[in-house]
């Protein structure tokens, strides 16, 4: 019986950054959705959780978020040299350790999810903007924390703009046209 080669090819990371609420979850989702469909094998890590799992016990100084990020950026990568697209949805808000996952690794597309500070504040179910505000929050990235914006991402998604499938249609375009995916991955 004749086994089936497999083939090993280089995935990509996708690189969601943008303010609390601008829609890289959302957005991240989305992609990761229309890539199964395609029979891509995609991993989605979501800063929240990564926070949770693998970040439990780090803070919020600059310090400590570059850490998150490190972390975030080498499972990416371990899951990017296997093949697989890596989807991170993370505020990353420091443009020096985004620019240097860029160094480090292979394939990295960077997607700036763009929404104003007011948009942001107005999809904040938790009420964390507003925490912030009232101090309740130390650290918060665009209140309290600066975010650095992208010099030049890739993609940028203007969700206040367009609808999310818009912009999950804008990414696999991009991903498409670059040739970071192929029909059955």
């Amino acid at each position: 019986m004749k086994e089936k080669a497999i083939m090993n090819h280089q995935g990509t990371i996708l690189w969601l950054t943008g303010l609390s609420g601008a829609g890289k979850t959302t957005i991240a989702n989305g992609v990761a959705q229309e890539l199964q469909k395609r029979g891509c094998l995609v991993e989605v890590l979501d800063g929240d959780l990564i926070r949770t799992h693998l970040s439990q016990g780090l803070g919020f100084s600059k310090k400590d978020r570059d850490t998150n990020v490190r972390r975030i950026g080498f499972v990416a990568n371990l899951l990017s040299r296997n093949g697989v697209v890596a989807i991170v949805a993370a505020i990353s808000p420091y443009r020096e350790i985004r620019d240097e996952l860029r160094q480090t690794t292979t394939n990295f597309v960077e997607v700036y999810i763009q929404a104003p500070l007011a948009v942001c504040e107005s999809r904040d179910v938790k009420g964390l903007y507003a925490k912030a505000k009232a101090g309740q929050i130390k650290h918060f990235t665009g209140i309290s924390d600066p975010y650095e914006e992208p010099l030049n991402p890739e993609v940028i998604c203007f969700t206040d703009r367009f609808t999310i499938e818009e912009c999950v249609y804008q990414v696999v375009s991009y991903l498409d046209y670059q040739g970071h995916i192929r029909h059955n991955c």
